[in-house]
Order: structure tokens, then sequence, then C-alpha cells
């Protein structure tokens, strides 16, 4: 019998993991949404003496600081993970990013006189929890199979995958909105620091709210204890990274769910940057409409992960993986077939008006269909990446 999910959130194997996980993908997308929103629409100061296009050049490298570190540190951080008690090492990663986020309040407190270090400040930032999601990622895939049944892996990846998701969408719409809010009282200037409430600090103290409570969440997580106590960490990226692809290699079905598992968020990540492109450019639509697919696609992610459990009833199997794959493309040729030729008003429209075409509901439809396509297509391959890895190297495969 397939576990029942709400046992897994019942259980200590499960849920402080579960719970951990969620407010740290949170906090990385309250605070990058929130500082791309500070660039672009809230103040004008961040960008200055960039030129005209400041604001560009700094959501731009925002981009290039989060991705850099998964370059440079995830050989390094699966043999960290593989080599050391696991739940440990997750709650002094955790008191990283209370730190980080100590760091993230300075940037957006600071007074405008400041403002080099202001730029620095939150820059580092964007660095430093893009290392910090490296350093996690192996841990929180590799800790499961310790504290999960082989039947329980199908779910407890689902449960993850589905948190995950809701966890970017909120933090994003959050980050968003709370960042441009106008101050309700006066600055007052307290040494370098210019205190308001507004929304800048509204989302600091979330911020360290959320990663204190994540902090306290990890202190829960049962122990797993090392799977390899005498690897020895080669910081050589490259030559670790092909020892890795070598061993991956050794099981074909390992090997095929890294290269589809990679797939799908190449996918993924490209329809997520694309989205207000997209709707302002093709459906000539507003923001808000691009919120709007942005919320279908991660509640789409979410009730495909949770199906996946239901079809599989805690199988390791990728019998689904095809369908899901089939659905995905399917759909996104729907959209493209739809959008083409797409008769969009001369002024963008709201999103009120653009629910208000029956036409436009087959697009949002056929997005939906390819998150929840995508839901069943990821997590079976999560669980069978972790279920035949080799435990003494879980954490270097993925």
């Amino acid at each position: 019998m397939h576990p029942n999910l709400r046992h897994l959130l019942r259980t200590r194997r499960f849920l402080p993991l579960f719970v951990t996980q969620f407010l740290g993908a949170l906090n990385d997308n309250l605070f990058k949404n929130a500082l791309v929103f500070l660039v672009i629409f809230g103040s004008a100061d961040v960008a200055a003496g960039l030129g005209d296009k400041g604001d560009q050049i700094i959501v731009t490298v925002a981009g290039g600081l989060l991705v850099i570190p998964f370059f440079l540190f995830s050989a390094t951080a699966g043999q960290l993970a593989d080599k050391n008690e696991k739940s440990g090492l997750i709650r002094r990663i955790k008191v990283a990013e209370v730190l980080i986020m100590s760091l993230a309040v300075v940037g957006f407190l600071l007074h405008p006189d400041y403002l080099a270090f202001k730029v620095y400040a939150l820059m580092a930032v964007l660095f430093l929890m893009g290392t910090q999601s490296a350093f996690f990622g192996p841990l929180k895939y590799s800790i499961l199979p310790d504290h999960l049944r082989k039947e329980e892996l199908v779910g407890g990846n689902g449960l993850v995958e589905a948190a995950t998701f809701i966890a970017i969408l909120v933090g994003t719409i959050a980050g968003g909105l709370l960042i441009v809010m106008e101050p309700w009282s006066d600055a007052v200037a307290i040494g370098p620091f210019l205190l308001a409430f507004d929304g800048k600090s509204i989302v600091s103290a979330g911020l360290l709210a959320v990663a204190v409570s994540g902090w306290a969440a990890s202190l829960f997580i049962p122990k797993a204890g090392p799977a390899d106590p005498d690897v020895r960490v080669n910081r050589n990226l490259l030559k670790e990274t092909g020892r890795v692809i070598t061993h991956a290699r050794e099981d074909r079905r390992v090997f095929l769910a890294i290269l589809g598992i990679s797939w799908f968020w190449l996918v993924g990540f490209t329809l997520l940057t694309q989205f207000p492109a997209f709707v302002q450019a093709v459906l000539g639509a507003r923001e808000e409409v691009a919120t709007l697919f942005l919320t279908l696609f991660s509640v789409g992610i979410a009730v495909g992960s949770l199906i996946t459990n239901r079809l599989l009833k805690g199988e390791v199997s990728a019998k689904f993986v095809p369908l899901g794959a089939l659905g995905i493309s399917l759909m996104i040729l729907a959209v493209t077939y739809l959008s083409h030729g797409y008769q969009s008003s001369p002024d963008l429209v709201d999103w009120q008006t653009f629910l208000g075409q029956p036409y436009n509901w087959l697009i949002l439809a056929a997005l939906l269909l390819i998150a929840i396509f995508g839901g069943i297509y990821i997590v079976p391959l999560y669980a069978i990446m972790q279920h035949f890895s080799a435990p003494e190297r879980r954490a270097r495969t993925r």
C-alpha cells in the first residue's frame, strides 16, 4: 500500500526537513524578487552611477551571481555531504543563512550615502545565497533515503517538489509586493542606517524571521550518519565532475534519471524566465498576468507532484516519466499554436480583461497542464536517482 502523505507530514523523519526546505526556498525567492523590484521599480539609488541601463546591469549580474556558485561548489558540496553527518551539516548551513540574511538587512537599510557598500552588500548576498543553495542541495536529496522507506520516496519527493514551487510562488509575489510599499512614517537616521516603517523594513524583518525559523526547524532533523567518512575532498572541480559522471554511468537508471532531471530544469527555467516577455510582447498583457502564469505553473507542479504518488502507489519506477515528457512537449506545442498570430490589444490589458476573453483560457489550461505533467515527470526521476545511487556516493550523484 502506498504511504499516506499526511502520515509523512506527521513524522519527525520527514517534517523538519520538509519545513527547513520550504523556508529556505521561500527566503531565497523573497530576497531575490525584492531586490529586482527595488532596482527596477522601488528606488533609483540602488542602480545609480551605472548609467541609463544601471537597473538592467544589476538584474543581469544578479542572475549570474546566483548561478555561478553551483558551478564552483557543487562537486565539493557533494563530497562534504557524503563525508559528514548530514543533519549537523544542514544546521550549520542554516546558521550561515541567518548570517547571510543579516547582511541583506544591512544592504536594504543602509543610508543612500553609503551607496557603494549598499550595492556590494546586496550583490554579495546573492552570491552567498547561491553558495548556500549549492551546499544544501546534495544534503536535501541524499538525506531522504536515509529516513524514508523505499515506498515512501516517491511521496516524500512529491511533497518536497510541491512545497518548493509553492515557496517560489509565495516568495516571488511577496518580495515584489512588499518591497515597494510606501513608508507610513518618517525615516529616522540611526548611525549608517535609515529606518522607517516601509517595504524594506518589512522585507528585512521577514528575511530574518524566516531564516531563524528554518534554523529552528533544522534542529529537529534526525541524524543521518556519513555515507563515506573516508572521502578525500578533491578541490579540482573539473576532475571531480568527471569522476561523478563516470560513477553515474555505472548504473544506466541513475544516469538517465540525471539526464532527465537536467532536461526538466532547462525547460522549466526557460519557461519561467520567458513568462514576462511572452505576456507583454505576445499576449499584450500587464505584469499581473505574468504573475498569474507563475501562479498556475507553481500550483500545477505541486498538483502533478502529488498526483505521482497516487499513480505509482509508492513504487520507485519510471513508467509514467514518458507520459510526463510527452505531455510537457505536446502542451508546449499547444501554447505555441494558440499564441501564433495572436491578436493582442494595442494597449496592455489587465488580468480581468485578459480572463474575460475565452480564448485565453485555452492558453492558461495548456500552461497548467505543462506544469502538471512536469510534476508527474520529475518526481519519479528524483526517487530513482536516490534509490539506485550507491549509498556511499549518493550526495555526489545528482
